[in-house]
């Protein structure tokens, strides 16, 4: 294996690893639940869409506020992401993988999990990777799950 071989396998491991930490951070900092401007920042493009349970959104500014507005439907969560596939093309990438979240429902205390993979485009900025597309197809479901605000149903 030549030294230029060497470099391109050892910078593919690199950008892995920060996709994974990028990841890992934003499911782990849904359930320390501080979103502001600079939570946004830190995760997602100016030009990022999302499609959740949530909604569909578009735009750094509308993530912020979508998942504002569906974290208050919960008291506590845990964000669990596992068995990533990542694959880096330049300066892009895709991450796809499971997700499992627990929610204690505002209010009345009760627990609704779900299950599902999360398929996610991302680009390398000046800060770093940044999610273009983030969304989260839920596959199962287990309790009853909260009632959606008329601002996460309007189409």
């Amino acid at each position: 294996m030549d030294n230029e071989t060497s470099r391109a396998e050892i910078l593919a491991l690199i950008h892995r690893a920060e996709i994974t930490d990028l990841f890992d951070r934003y499911l782990r900092s849904l359930d320390d639940r501080k979103f502001d401007a600079s939570w946004a920042a830190s995760f997602f493009t100016e030009d990022a869409t999302t499609t959740t349970p949530a909604g569909a959104v578009r735009g750094r500014d509308a993530v912020l506020e979508n998942v504002r507005t569906a974290m208050r439907l919960f008291d506590r969560t845990v964000h669990f992401g596992s068995n990533y596939i990542i694959e880096v093309d330049g300066e892009r990438a895709t991450l796809r993988g499971n997700q499992l979240s627990t929610h204690v429902l505002a209010g009345d205390g009760t627990l609704f999990l779900s299950g599902g993979r999360t398929d996610n485009e991302l680009v390398w900025t000046v800060d770093g990777w940044r999610l273009r597309r983030a969304d989260l197809h839920i596959t199962w479901t287990q309790g009853n799950p909260p009632v959606l605000p008329p601002e996460l149903t309007r189409g």
